[in-house]
């Protein structure tokens, strides 16, 4: 049987409590079979035996994973569903050749989603907790949502990868349920 694959890119462990457990907790109680992998340690097996894949948000000062970033290589021919959370989205970005810039917005703002994105459409109140964020997406990506001219919600064009800078565990919940029954 197929499983999500639910990949930390926490430096702490003890980060994951944060960033990654909220996560487990709605597939867990959606009765989401799910397992979890560090970035570092995913092997071929995990991405064939997994169905989709979330990759977690981390800390504002852990940045490790873009010094690692050859490490997610294997998201340019992956050919299932992926939703990436804040260093998630910035992975994404970064491995489809966007660049990281800074700016550090903590707190709930207001999105505006163009159109629906995961159940969310119109203006919807986000939790931010990121101090980067990615620049020059490119044609590839449609937006979702931008704000204080930063983008905040992207699907790619023709593959299944969504990447959202907020932390839909947080506040939007049902976003992460939507990308499991998508």
């Amino acid at each position: 049987m197929k499983e999500l694959l639910v990949v930390s890119v926490c430096k702490e462990k003890l980060h994951e409590l944060e960033f990654v457990d909220p996560v487990t907790d709605i597939l867990q109680g959606a009765d989401i079979n799910f397992f979890v992998r560090h970035y570092s340690k995913i092997k071929k097996e995990d991405l064939i035996h997994s169905n989709k894949i979330i990759i977690c948000g981390t800390s504002l000062q852990d940045n490790n994973f873009v010094e690692d970033i050859k490490s997610f290589g294997w998201l340019k021919s992956f050919k299932k569903p992926v939703l990436g959370i804040c260093a998630g989205m910035q992975i994404l970005g970064l491995i489809f050749g966007g660049k990281i810039d800074d700016k550090g917005e903590v707190g709930f703002y207001f999105e505006n989603f163009k159109k629906e994105f995961l159940g969310l459409n119109g203006k919807k109140e986000v939790y931010h907790l990121h101090n980067r964020y990615v620049s020059g997406w490119g044609r590839d990506w449609e937006v979702f949502a931008e704000g204080n001219e930063i983008v905040q919600a992207v699907k790619h064009r023709e593959k299944d990868l969504y990447g959202v800078l907020f932390h839909p565990e947080v506040r939007n919940k049902k976003t992460i349920l939507e990308f499991v029954k998508e």
